[in-house]
């Protein structure tokens, strides 16, 4: 059998060809960007530059698509419009009051122009400026009498980021034994919702994937601006030293130089901890899916990781099955050394305020979201968990499975040692069984040989020729002993698992490939309030160059079944 490429799939989707190729399309363009109801209008009454959507008539000449670029496309395919009182409301206007600003929807664009080319600020400004980039100017709604400065553009996405956060509106997130734990709405998010608007309204999401859907969290280690000048800074390090106190310090207490902040150098804050960053912190990253996020100097002078200094961002992520492409539905953005599975739970609890019509069918993560937390959330939510085995060190103990009733892999023991079978998974229980078979009595081997008992065990109640599937165990929520680490609800390692997770990875390579491509790998800004606002367009624009990859290739095989 032929294995088709992702392209090739979807050119052989005659209801995506025919709904999504420009002429499918046509009708409903441009797709204008979805205002959320209660949205006020900006109160601004004026700007100095003002954006208009100037059509999509080059796109006819199908030898124009050749010369542009996705970011060409997207500014044809979609009306921005509806973005301005979006960007108003978050970057804190409240009156008319004040300086005349620049249109924020043209400070979107241009900020995304400049991020789409990896160029610094001001390259961007002076291109801005120049006539054979006349046709950006006149998109973004700028005169080349008048353009913003540096200055203006570090504001607009520091303010961004800045008010990212709500101060009044969290989630709670279950941590277990009656723990909890609250964390704030990421009002970017409005934004990244608003493209997936715009994917679905142009009809790229079968509406199969959408009901059963496939999501997957994962996180980016993105180097800060600053260098890194120790690795053990931490929150006490930026405080400032009062008349008799005195710093402790983490790098001393793991035998390393550190600092005694005992100098005039050190009174703001200890003269090794990056001032213009003061979020970011130091991981070393071992590139593997088991959590360990502690910045251990000796695990990286070992060459067991490579420490990295700055920030993660964590983007939920959704896998189309079918037309074999993804999207970010929602993202946040954290200290490098801050753990994933309680914000990644946050943001499946966002789900449901930001698309109420998804309906989640499988959960899928690495080993770091293997807490209670996040597969509880899961599970609350009706999904199957697809989540990778945290590992534990009583799980080499095989002669505890029995005893427990599981083995490191989560499938149920007997207490003779004997591993059970999967019958699959009931979704309307949502609880998966297990049956020995009796396979003591087939003389199969025991998972765990047990001393003391003499094979085949002639004391167990299931071998009644009445009960041909000998114990049967059904598994919901956790194991009998109320443990949840090591369940899932997709037998680890089949063939079913692995399809899922082989998609999420891939989905979560494919963004990690696109930010490095567009620079991200290294933030070019200072500060988790620009960091954050800036991986947040990003992530917004990889789910808008998709759609406008997508459109291209529907266009370009519907015009080859024309031939």
């Amino acid at each position: 059998m032929v294995k088709c490429s992702p392209v090739e799939t979807r050119a052989r989707d005659s209801a995506f060809v025919d709904q999504c190729s420009l002429s499918g399309l046509r009708e409903r363009l441009p797709l204008c960007w979805p205002t959320a109801p209660g949205t006020p209008p900006s109160p601004k009454r004026s700007y100095r530059s003002h954006y208009v959507y100037l059509g999509f008539a080059d796109l006819e000449d199908w030898a124009n698509w050749e010369e542009l670029s996705d970011f060409d496309l997207v500014l044809r395919l979609v009306d921005f419009s509806g973005l301005r009182p979006v960007l108003a409301q978050l970057l804190g206007w409240t009156s008319a009051r004040g300086r005349t600003p620049f249109d924020p929807v043209s400070m979107f664009l241009l900020v995304s122009w400049q991020l789409i080319n990896q160029w610094k600020r001001s390259v961007a400004l002076r291109n801005l400026r120049k006539a054979r980039y006349a046709d950006y100017r006149q998109r973004f709604g700028f005169q080349r009498e008048e353009l913003p400065t540096e200055g203006g553009v570090r504001y607009f996405l520091t303010t961004l980021g800045r008010n990212a956060l709500a101060e009044e509106e969290t989630v709670t997130v279950e941590l277990g034994h009656g723990q909890a734990d609250t964390i704030a709405i990421h009002y970017l998010n409005q934004l990244l919702a608003a493209s997936v608007a715009l994917i679905r309204e142009a009809g790229l999401v079968s509406p199969e994937a959408w009901q059963k859907a496939l999501v997957c969290p994962d996180g980016m280690i993105h180097d800060a601006a600053s260098q890194m000048r120790c690795a053990f800074v931490r929150e006490s390090c930026y405080q400032p030293l009062g008349a008799e106190d005195q710093r402790s310090c983490l790098a001393q207490e793991k035998d390393k130089r550190g600092c005694d902040c005992d100098t005039l150098a050190c009174a703001l804050s200890c003269r090794y901890a990056p001032v213009r960053d003061p979020e970011a912190r130091c991981v070393v990253y071992d590139a593997s899916n088991q959590d360990s996020v502690s910045p251990d100097l000796a695990m990286a002078e070992e060459g067991k990781g490579e420490l990295r200094y700055g920030y993660r961002s964590l983007a939920l992520q959704f896998a189309e099955p079918l037309r074999r492409f993804s999207f970010v539905l929602l993202d946040d953005f954290l200290p490098a050394n801050a753990r994933e599975e309680n914000p990644a739970t946050a943001l499946l609890l966002q789900l449901e305020r930001f698309y109420p019509d998804l309906q989640l069918d499988v959960v899928t993560g690495d080993a770091g979201l293997g807490y209670y937390s996040f597969l509880h959330a899961a599970y609350q939510w009706g999904a199957k968990r697809v989540v990778d085995l945290r590992a534990d060190s009583s799980d080499k103990r095989k002669a505890q499975w029995p005893i427990r009733g599981y083995s490191d892999k989560g499938r149920p023991v007997c207490p003779f040692g004997y591993a059970h079978t999967s019958n699959g998974f009931d979704a309307d229980r949502q609880r998966h069984k297990w049956f020995c078979g009796q396979t003591c009595l087939s003389g199969t081997t025991p998972l765990v040989e047990l001393d003391h008992v003499s094979y085949p065990p002639q004391e167990c109640a299931y071998q009644d020729p009445q009960r041909p599937h000998g114990q049967i165990i059904n598994v919901a929520e956790t194991f009998k002993n109320g443990s949840i680490r090591l369940v899932r609800d997709i037998p680890v390692g089949t063939p079913t698992w692995k399809r899922f997770y082989h998609r999420a990875r891939n989905a979560s390579e494919y963004r990690n490939s696109v930010l490095e491509g567009w620079g991200l790998k290294r933030l070019p800004v200072y500060g988790e309030p620009r960091g954050r606002a800036l991986t947040a367009l990003a992530d917004v624009w990889l789910n808008l160059t998709t759609l406008a990859r997508l459109v291209r290739e529907a266009t370009a095989a519907a015009r080859t079944q024309l031939r």
